[in-house]
C-alpha cells in the first residue's frame, strides 16, 4: 500500500510540475510577444485613421486600451503605424500608443487567473493526499486486523494437530471397518441374488416336469380312447 500512495503523490507532483512549467512558459511568451503583434497602451482610446498622418480621416473614435493589433507596415518619418484588428479593420495609428506587451490589466487579469488555477490544483492535490492517507490508514487497520486473525488461527492449528494426533488413527480404522462392511453387503446381495436365480431355476424344472406329465396324461388318454372295444358276445 506504501508504494501505492507514493506512485499517487509522484503522479500528482508531475502534474502540478507541468501546470506550473506551462504556466511559466506561458507568461514567457507574454514577454517576448511577436513583433508584429502589438496593443493599445494603457491611454484610455486611440483613434484610427485612413493614413499615416492626424490629417486623415478617422475611421474608428477610439479604440480601447489592450486592444490586440497585428502590425502591416510602419512609417517612422510619420511615426505612425498601419494595423489591422482582429476583426479585420485596417488603419494607421500614432506609434507611441503601441506597445510590445498586453497592457498591465490584461495581465494582472492572466496572472489571477492562473492564481486560481494553481490555487484548484493545489485543493484538488490536498484532497487526493488526504484520500490517500484514510487509504493508507484503512489498510494498516486490515494488516493488524488479519494479522491477529492469523495469529489465532495458527493457534487453533497447532491445538488441532495436538488433538488428532489419535483421532486420525481412529478415523483410519473407521474407514476401514466402513470398507469391510460394504464388501459384506456386496456379496451378501450377490449370495441373494445367486439364490434368487436357484429359486426360480427349481420352479422352472417343477414347471417343466409338470407340464411333461399332463402331456403325458393326455397321450394316454387319447391312446386308451383309440383301442376298440371287445363285444360282450365275443
Amino acid at each position: 500500500m506504501d508504494s501505492r500512495l507514493k506512485s499517487r503523490l509522484c503522479v500528482t507532483n508531475a502534474l502540478a510540475l507541468t501546470f506550473v512549467v506551462s504556466i511559466g512558459s506561458t507568461l514567457l511568451a507574454a514577454e517576448t510577444a511577436p513583433a508584429d503583434t502589438v496593443y493599445i497602451s494603457d491611454a484610455l482610446t486611440v483613434p484610427l485613421r485612413s493614413g499615416p498622418s492626424n490629417a486623415y480621416r478617422i475611421l474608428h473614435r477610439g479604440l480601447p486600451s489592450g486592444t490586440q493589433m497585428h502590425v502591416l507596415s510602419r512609417d517612422e518619418e510619420s511615426g505612425f503605424t498601419q494595423i489591422r484588428t482582429s476583426r479585420g479593420t485596417e488603419g494607421w495609428i500614432p506609434t507611441q500608443y503601441l506597445v510590445d506587451q498586453p497592457i498591465a490589466r490584461e495581465r494582472l487579469l492572466i496572472a489571477n487567473r492562473e492564481i486560481e488555477s494553481l490555487n484548484a490544483l493545489v485543493k484538488k492535490r490536498d484532497t487526493q493526499l488526504g484520500s490517500l492517507n484514510r487509504e493508507k490508514g484503512q489498510a494498516q487497520e486490515s494488516s493488524t486486523r488479519l494479522q491477529r486473525q492469523l495469529t489465532t488461527m495458527e493457534k487453533e492449528l497447532a491445538d488441532i494437530k495436538q488433538i488428532s494426533a489419535g483421532a486420525i488413527d481412529e478415523h483410519a480404522t473407521n474407514q476401514r471397518l466402513v470398507e469391510l462392511n460394504e464388501r459384506l453387503r456386496n456379496e451378501l446381495a450377490s449370495v441373494a441374488l445367486e439364490r434368487n436365480a436357484a429359486q426360480d431355476n427349481a420352479q422352472q424344472r417343477w414347471l417343466l416336469i409338470g407340464a411333461g406329465l399332463l402331456l403325458l396324461g393326455l397321450v394316454l388318454g387319447v391312446v386308451i380312447k383309440a383301442r376298440p372295444r371287445r363285444s360282450a358276445w365275443s
